[in-house]
């Protein structure tokens, strides 16, 4: 209902807001509300104007439905535009309180507070509609984006023609890319039964999408899922220095260790280098190595080791006689790992490092070479290697992320 003290109505001061919209928009350029805002957001209905109809519709008692439902239009309309949806509110409540310092002035009476009160119902309503509105809107746009990168991650990883895909998105495919392999290991609470582990583990998926996202922007595309997939980062974004730190923020994003491969790669190369760099990852998997960024130009002996042929099998059979010994093979290659520090080794082991030194001489009379020479050093370590795709699956392939699989959420940056 109109609200009605000893006189004019309550709302007759703000009867010329079309009218006269400079007395409460001012000029765009001494307002700083609407100089962060669109041009067209400013143009006749303001955000501000829009506000002060809705507050007087609502101080009068009428029915403020249609003119929430254009504010809602407006607000998908900004969130399109990307216009943060803190401005939006920011100019909101600039509306209702120079539409309250209007009304004040000219009343000084009991009966205002009741016109407050509605006020304050009606803010609180501007608010839900714009809020509701802009969200709604904001995820269809990130659903489209997220869509686009995903058509053009997998277009770039198949070898495709990405010039149709890359023009619709709006996203420019680069002419070179540092591929990552990525794994992304469990966070605990996965595996604890009182919580949702998918729930959990999508959590911990979003945190490193959006940690990417802040380090990277929008060039860097992703293809996903919870337990690693691949990344595409444009080679004149991130200097190749620079992409340890990147996997080191998304650990910390992630609170879990990430384990990752890197092979660069002209556009055109992209899926042989992608092919590779997850070969690469799965080997580092493999030796149990720590986490962390891993190149193929630091590993490329360990890499050729691991090439099927008579040479991997005759190494691999070098360690046979330790099958029978599994505390002797680990000791073993825990001591290499360690760069062969016996006080390491033991403590690690749980052992005294007279136990180690007694293993270790155990290995030499078992496989006839022997750790403590460098040439028997670096024979055990390649048998090591080579034998490791006999004996053991990547740990990420336990949890049946095959390479198909690890592309299961696209992200762009």
């Amino acid at each position: 209902m109109t609200i009605h003290l000893d006189g004019p109505p309550t709302t007759l001061p703000l009867r010329d807001v079309r009218i006269h919209p400079d007395r409460l928009v001012g000029r765009r350029a001494e307002d700083p509300v609407s100089r962060a805002l669109p041009v067209d957001a400013v143009a006749g209905d303001s955000v501000i104007a829009m506000c002060v109809d809705v507050v007087r519709s609502a101080l009068d008692g009428h029915d403020t439905t249609e003119k929430m439902t254009r504010v809602a239009i407006a607000a998908a309309g900004w969130a399109h535009d990307g216009v943060p949806v803190d401005t939006i509110l920011h100019a909101f409540h600039e509306g209702l309180r120079r539409a309250l310092d209007l009304v004040a002035a000219r009343r000084d009476d009991a009966s205002l507070l009741d016109g407050f009160r509605t006020a304050v119902s009606t803010s609180d309503l501007l608010c839900t509609t714009v809020t509701r509105a802009y969200i709604r809107e904001h995820r269809e746009v990130a659903g489209e984006h997220h869509t686009a990168v995903h058509t053009l991650a997998s277009a770039l990883l198949a070898g495709q023609p990405t010039a149709t895909t890359a023009r619709e998105s709006g996203i420019p495919v680069a002419e070179a890319y540092s591929v990552l392999a990525l794994w992304i290991q469990e966070h605990p609470d996965e595996r604890d039964t009182r919580m949702n582990g998918a729930v959990v583990a999508r959590r911990k998926l979003r945190r490193v999408q959006t940690a990417l996202a802040q380090r990277c922007g929008e060039r860097a595309l992703a293809l996903l899922s919870v337990d690693g997939g691949t990344l595409l980062i444009p080679a004149d974004l991130l200097a190749d220095d620079e992409l340890d730190a990147l996997v080191d923020s998304l650990a910390r994003a992630a609170r879990v260790d990430i384990m990752a491969a890197l092979v660069p790669a002209r556009t055109a190369e992209i899926p042989v280098a992608a092919e590779r760099a997850h070969e690469l990852l799965d080997m580092v998997e493999r030796l149990d190595s720590a986490p962390g960024l891993y190149r193929f130009t630091d590993l490329a002996l360990e890499y050729q080791l691991t090439r099927p042929g008579p040479g991997r099998a005759e190494l691999g059979e070098l360690l046979r006689p330790l099958d029978d010994h599994p505390e002797l093979y680990e000791t073993l290659r825990v001591h290499i790992a360690n760069n062969m520090n016996r006080q390491r080794t033991a403590r690690l082991l749980h052992i005294h490092t007279n136990t180690v030194d007694y293993r270790i001489r155990r290995v030499a009379q078992l496989t006839g070479v022997d750790p403590t020479q460098c040439s028997g050093l670096w024979q055990l370590r390649s048998a090591m290697i080579a034998r490791s795709f006999h004996t053991r699956p990547p740990r990420r392939r336990a949890r049946g992320t095959e390479p198909g699989a690890r592309q299961l959420t696209g992200t762009a940056s």
